[in-house]
């Protein structure tokens, strides 16, 4: 028979006879345990980390275009209609609409809060964003007229605006012209604008301060005439945004900044990025931690079957093959851990998502998810089983070149 056949022969006779010792039979339990709970809490704290980023993107679906062209080098984009309708003809473009956004002050009421004014096309608005189904009440934007505004939730909370049909008076600083420094007034453009709806996107920078009018009417405001802040685009279905916005980019060249809806929300997604691998690494930290159980075990093994080992040694077996038997033991007790815990990492996912069972402290009428948002990703078995292979390398050699000395000094 083969050194290896053998060795691993020995190997699963000695993981699964009885031990002589109590308290080597507990600590080898210990050791399958241990690797099994850190590996299946590394799978689970990954899925969890992807639920959270799934739900993100969604969110960001909302307001986000597929793909948003602004200007490399200052505020605007001279001509921005014709740009938008250039853009228009591209391979792969439904829509393209420009925007204008900058900063204003609101008053209603003798309440004044500042705000972005965000001006856009209504009917192309509402298709490059789903505007529509985050209104929580008013008129769709299918129906918007030029003097019609529609706020978030925010804005309406702090001006105390519950009703539409409301007015709203917004303020503009002057752009062009001299300014008047006897009268202070004179150093703004100002305008009423008609609340017709009110939104709530579950995202902040929206949700906080933001006011959507029609371009013409934030254009007379802004002092523009064709220039706009941005080009929002949607790619047709099937499209993928980041191809779309390589195709965009060699197509104006330099001069123009260019992001997919991914790259819109670097920061964010980033963060929730940085936040999943560092938890990661803690979590393959107390899976290595984890595995000084499988050395102490295999340790005190050894010493528990040094009659076996001496009685093998007589009978021609090498140090170097003895050294192998406890090289498979200690994979075997670590790949056993490491498939107990994947199998127990993804069957309690697989219920979270599918039934929510660990809710979300907090009121369940503010919160945007009830419950962890669970996300599955095969990949993330394999990056989990990386580490457990490695710390298997590790342990195994250790436990391995301990056997060979015991063999070597004589049993």
């Amino acid at each position: 028979m083969r050194s290896g056949p053998l060795a691993l022969t020995l190997a699963w006779r000695y993981l699964k006879a009885p031990k002589s010792h109590g308290a080597v039979s507990v600590i080898s339990i210990i050791s399958v345990v241990g690797v099994a709970v850190a590996t299946a809490a590394i799978i689970i704290v990954l899925s969890v980390f992807n639920g959270f980023l799934t739900n993100l993107n969604l969110r960001f679906d909302s307001l986000t275009s597929d793909v948003s062209i602004t200007p490399a080098s200052g505020k605007t984009i001279e001509n921005g209609d014709s740009l938008a309708q250039e853009v228009q003809k591209l391979h792969g473009v439904e829509i393209s609409m420009p925007m204008v956004s900058d900063n204003a002050l609101v008053i209603a009421d003798s309440k004044e809060m500042p705000i972005t004014l965000m001006g856009v096309v209504p009917d192309k608005f509402s298709v490059i964003t789903s505007i529509d189904s985050l209104i929580l009440q008013g008129e769709p934007f299918s129906g918007f007229k030029p003097w019609d505004a529609s706020i978030s939730v925010g804005v309406a909370q702090r001006l105390g605006i519950f009703n539409t049909g409301n007015r709203i008076l917004v303020f503009t600083p002057r752009r062009i012209g001299r300014i008047n420094t006897a009268n202070p007034s004179s150093s703004f453009l100002s305008d009423s604008l008609t609340v017709v709806s009110v939104f709530r996107s579950m995202q902040s920078e929206y949700d906080e301060n933001t006011v959507i009018c029609d371009i013409k009417e934030a254009r007379e405001l802004f002092q523009y005439e064709t220039q706009a802040t941005s080009i929002e685009v949607k790619g047709e279905p099937g499209v993928d945004p980041s191809g779309l916005s390589k195709e965009i980019s060699r197509h104006l060249g330099r001069g123009f900044i260019i992001k997919d809806r991914l790259q819109q929300q670097e920061v964010n997604f980033r963060m929730v990025s940085v936040e999943k691998w560092i938890t990661f690494l803690f979590l393959a930290f107390i899976l290595l931690i984890a595995s000084f159980n499988i050395i102490s075990t295999l340790c005190m093994l050894i010493v528990e079957k040094e009659r076996s080992l001496k009685t093998l040694s007589d009978l021609g077996l090498s140090s170097r093959r003895i050294g192998r038997v406890f090289w498979w033991e200690s994979m075997m007790v670590t790949f056993i851990g490491a498939f107990v815990g994947m199998a127990l990492g993804v069957i309690l996912c697989l219920i979270q998502e599918k039934f929510g069972i660990i809710r979300l402290a907090g009121d369940p009428g503010t919160l945007v998810i009830q419950s962890y948002p669970v996300t599955l990703e095969w990949r993330d078995l394999i990056v989990t089983f990386v580490p457990v292979f490695i710390i298997g390398l590790v342990t195994a050699w250790i436990a391995s070149a301990y056997a060979r000395r015991r063999a070597k000094g004589g049993f």
